[in-house]
């Protein structure tokens, strides 16, 4: 009766997840587009112009009126001549003044995208700064960090506690920038948040100062030096408290910042101690954390979290699992924080490394999911490992398929998670060579540092530095919903066993390791092939190795 309670529960947990994260998805569940989507998600004349060199953000929230006022200042480099600017603010804010070289520029609104016109055209090469004045009412959260916005809640004190998630919806969602992923900030950005002196402001990167410019205010100002995407860039303000401490990594000290809310200061204290943890693991996997300049932070947030670059959103309750659940249903998920772990893994796959087009954000997901497949992997073993994220299976939808829309700010599908670590998995195996596979990681992000990338880009790059074309396995489980199928036949006399794929791409094969009384390799594909059974072999005990990623049907002989 024991069993049988736990695994009804399981199930309906596994029925709420999957809910969950079909609802988590508000961007993937669109197919009909708009000239709203293409001028949000694609590189057009108002936009390939100009590259974003640095934001200086000013801003001061009021919780009462849930409100904003601000200034964008835009540093930027002109690469080719042309007079009109698209920048991007989300209904219902607005801006109410342009200024360039002092002068007032005009422009008009189409929806959620701004024109700004010049009165002459740029030099080629020239660095240019303008500053844009903004004021409104924010879109608010409903269900942050899924369903984003910015966030005015209390904190268990009554006090006030705000920040913005808006991965997806866009950064213009609370103050004007170019909001494509393709295009981050060269040098950095700089945020300059004016609070009631009651409160704290947090950012990202590292506190410059803080100082009464205003009475009964202070002005927090923070700064990043790398790269940075835009939906990263993001203020908490409430009543932290800070604590630090190094950590000696791959390229030195590692300053690592913690900011929670006062009265949860013991409980953070406890929990975090896994971040040294995770650093070990993710240095030894993926390379030297990519922003030392800026150091590490977990920042206790209105909302369960976020990969914001060097100021990591944390909103887990201060438990491990997923706010105390086990994802994969194995008992591995439970043994450490899901929050601490994969959003971090984010500053790898996402921060460092991230897609020019939201519809290769499995490229974001799929890696980072992974990384606590790997996380499990340093701390408990490779089967642990292995448990871990074939447990993750049962999640997976197939509903569309993982790569999305481009163009026109369309992710894919939910899967992007599950099946993404499954399709990396699968990779690993067929690799077959863990430090082969580990330095393939590790060079991802050194070779792409601080760059935007394509999907493709990644899928080449994984197949040149393997030594195996790897493209159909990739178009098979990134472009299509089918798993693939291993169709197999044994004869009556147990002397060989037939195998192909289907319910797959006409062209698809994909090596396998089988259990034939010893670990045996074939690589079956579409047409017929088939190997001898040892002399003996009792094959009801014939298996596919449990790591790739597909299913079985047994058939008949015809």
């Amino acid at each position: 009766m024991k069993v049988f309670t736990r695994t009804v529960l399981y199930s309906l947990l596994v029925l709420i997840l999957k809910t969950h994260w079909a609802s988590c998805q508000p961007l993937n569940s669109k197919t009909a587009f708009t000239r709203q989507d293409s001028l949000r998600g694609s590189l057009n004349a108002e936009r390939e112009w100009w590259d974003v060199d640095y934001y200086t953000i000013d801003i001061h929230p009021d919780y009462e009126k849930r409100s904003l006022q601000g200034k964008t200042t835009i540093a930027f480099k002109v690469l080719k001549p042309f007079t009109i600017m698209q920048i991007d603010l989300q209904e219902p804010m607005r801006i109410t003044r342009v200024l360039w070289n002092k002068k007032e520029l005009s422009f008009l609104r189409e929806g959620n995208a701004w024109h700004i016109r010049f009165p002459e055209k740029a030099k080629l090469s020239q660095k240019e700064s303008m500053e844009i004045f903004f004021e409104g009412n924010p879109r608010v959260a409903a269900r942050p960090p899924w369903d984003g916005g910015w966030i005015f809640q209390k904190d268990r004190q009554g006090r006030p506690w705000m920040s913005v998630a808006c991965q997806g919806l866009g950064a213009s969602v609370w103050y004007p920038c170019k909001d494509h992923q393709s295009d981050e900030p060269d040098a950095g950005a700089n945020i300059n948040i004016t609070v009631p002196d009651t409160l704290v402001a947090v950012a990202n990167g590292r506190l410059i100062y803080k100082k009464t410019i205003q009475p009964g205010t202070l002005t927090y100002s923070w700064a990043v030096t790398n790269p940075i995407n835009n939906y990263n860039i993001v203020p908490y303000i409430g009543k932290y408290v800070h604590w630090q401490e190094e950590y000696l990594g791959e390229k030195g000290k590692l300053s690592c910042d913690y900011w929670v809310l006062d009265y949860e200061l013991e409980k953070a204290k406890q929990q975090f101690q896994q971040v040294p943890k995770m650093l070990k693991s993710f240095e030894y996997w993926f390379g030297p954390y990519p922003f030392y300049e800026d150091g590490f932070k977990l920042v206790q947030s209105p909302h369960l979290g976020m990969e914001h670059q060097s100021a990591v959103a944390y909103g887990n309750g201060f438990q491990n699992g997923y706010r105390g659940r086990d994802l994969s249903g194995t008992g591995w998920g439970d043994k450490w924080d899901f929050i601490i772990v994969h959003e971090s893994g984010h500053e790898w796959f996402a921060n460092n490394i991230t897609t020019k087009d939201i519809a290769d954000m499995w490229v974001h997901e799929g890696f980072t999911n992974y990384s606590e497949t790997l996380f499990t992997t340093s701390e408990y073993g490779i089967e642990a490992g292995n448990d871990y994220v074939i447990g993750t299976r049962k999640l997976i939808r197939n509903d569309i398929p993982i790569i999305g829309h481009y163009g026109v700010n369309k992710e894919g599908s939910g899967d992007m998670y599950y099946k993404g670590g499954n399709l990396i998995h699968t990779i690993r195996s067929i690799i077959s060579n863990d430090e082969k596979f580990r330095q393939i990681l590790r060079g991802l992000n050194k070779d792409f540092y601080h760059q935007t990338v394509t999907s493709k880009q990644v899928e080449q790059y994984i197949s040149e530095k393997a030594g195996r074309d790897f493209s159909r396995i990739f178009d098979q489980y990134l472009r299509t919903t089918q798993v693939p199928v291993l169709e197999y036949q044994i004869d009556d006399k147990n002397s060989f066993i037939r195998y192909r794929f289907k319910n797959c791409l006409a062209d698809f094969s994909m090596p396998l390791k089988i259990k034939l009384e010893k670990e045996t390799w074939i690589e079956p594909g579409t047409e017929w092939k088939q190997v001898n059974i040892p002399r003996g072999f009792d094959t009801d005990k014939f298996e596919v190795d449990r790591n790739f990623y597909i299913q079985t049907q047994k058939t008949s002989l015809p």
